[in-house]
C-alpha cells in the first residue's frame, strides 16, 4: 500500500492506495501532520511507501523520520514524468503542476489537455497530444480574491467564498461576491475558450478545493474531479518505480 501526501499553502491532503485503488483520503492542518500520519499508518499497516509533494512550508524532516519503517519519496525534478517539458524556466514549474500534468498524460492518453487546478491559486497546466508539457499560467484563487480586495481597501469587508444572488450587486457585499465569484468564473470559461479555438482533440479536467463549487458554473464541459492531484501522486509514483 501506498500513502501519498499533498502539501498545499493552506491544508495538507492525503490518501492511501493500494494499487490503483483509493481506499481513504484525510485533510488536515499543517500542525496536525504528525498526529495524522501516525493515526494513518496504525490503521493501514500495509504502508510500505511514503511518496510526498509539497509547494508547502513544512519541513523534510517531518516525513524523515518515518524511514525507519517504510520508504519515504520526495518528488522532485529528478525524477521521470512521462511528458517531456518545454517550459522555459523548467526548475521553476511547481511539483504540484508536474504531477498535475504526468496524472493527465497517464490518465487521458493521444488528447490534448488542460488542467485546472482551483485553490489558494489557481494554475492553468497545458500538455498537448504528444505529451509535451508547454505550460500555462497563474492567477489568483477565490479566497485570496476576498483577501485582496480586504487587505488593499480601507473599507471593503473581508467576505468569505458566497454564491452571488445576481451577476448585479444590489450592495457592496454582492457586489464583492458578484465580482470575485462571476469574474472567476467568466476568467476560467475565457482561458478554456482560447484554448478550444487553438486545440481539438481537447478534454479539461477541473480539480482543486474549490471543485465542486465551480463544476456548476461553468459553460464548458469539463472532467471534475477534486482528487486528482492524489490520484496523480499515485500514478506518478508507480511510473517512477517503472522508468527510474
Amino acid at each position: 500500500m501506498i500513502l501519498v501526501i499533498d502539501v498545499g499553502n493552506t491544508r495538507i491532503k492525503a490518501a492511501v492506495f493500494e494499487g490503483a485503488t483509493l481506499s481513504e483520503i484525510f485533510v488536515f492542518s499543517k500542525i496536525e501532520l504528525q498526529k495524522n500520519i501516525q493515526n494513518i499508518l496504525k490503521n493501514f499497516e500495509k504502508i510500505t511507501n511514503m511518496v510526498v509533494s509539497s509547494v508547502g512550508d513544512v519541513e523534510k524532516r517531518s516525513f524523515l523520520e518515518y524511514n525507519k519503517v517504510l520508504n519515504v519519496h520526495f518528488l522532485s525534478h529528478q525524477d521521470s514524468f512521462p511528458f517531456h517539458n518545454c517550459y522555459a524556466t523548467p526548475k521553476t514549474l511547481g511539483i504540484d503542476r508536474m504531477v498535475l500534468a504526468a496524472g493527465a498524460t497517464l490518465q487521458f492518453p493521444s488528447q490534448n489537455r488542460l488542467v485546472i487546478d482551483a485553490g489558494t491559486c489557481v494554475t492553468y497546466d497545458f500538455i498537448d497530444e504528444e505529451n509535451n508539457y508547454l505550460g500555462g499560467a497563474i492567477a489568483p484563487g477565490l479566497r485570496l480574491r476576498y483577501q485582496a480586495l480586504h487587505n488593499f481597501t480601507a473599507k471593503l469587508p473581508l467576505l468569505s467564498l458566497e454564491s452571488p444572488d445576481h451577476f448585479i450587486g444590489t450592495s457592496t457585499t454582492q457586489s464583492i461576491h458578484s465580482g470575485v465569484v462571476n469574474g472567476f468564473v467568466y476568467e476560467i470559461d475565457g482561458f478554456i475558450n482560447e484554448y478550444k479555438a487553438r486545440y481539438s482533440n481537447f478534454i479539461i479536467i477541473l480539480t482543486g478545493g474549490d471543485t465542486d463549487f465551480l463544476a456548476k458554473r461553468l459553460k464548458n464541459t469539463i472532467f471534475a474531479n477534486s482528487n486528482f492531484l492524489l490520484e496523480s501522486l499515485n500514478q506518478t509514483f508507480q511510473y517512477k518505480i517503472k522508468n527510474d
